[in-house]
């Protein structure tokens, strides 16, 4: 996770910043991410120090044609 090395952060000390277990600073710090929902990766990430924003666009689909 380019946060922790930027900041200098070890697993324990990116731990007790956050409060997440070290198990699960160190699966981010190696991109294993399925286990972890987006909610709690922007709550890890503020809680670092960084700034979060996400943008959703929606896209209409292509309506398929119905046959009676």
């Amino acid at each position: 996770m380019e946060n922790l090395d930027k900041k200098g952060l070890s697993v324990r000390k990116a731990q007790r910043l956050t409060g997440v277990p070290a198990g699960d600073v160190s699966r981010i710090r190696h991109a294993e991410l399925e286990r972890f929902s987006s909610d709690r990766m922007m709550m890890i990430l503020n809680k670092l120090g960084s700034r979060v924003e996400v943008s959703v666009r929606v896209k209409e689909r292509k309506r398929e044609a119905v046959h009676a």
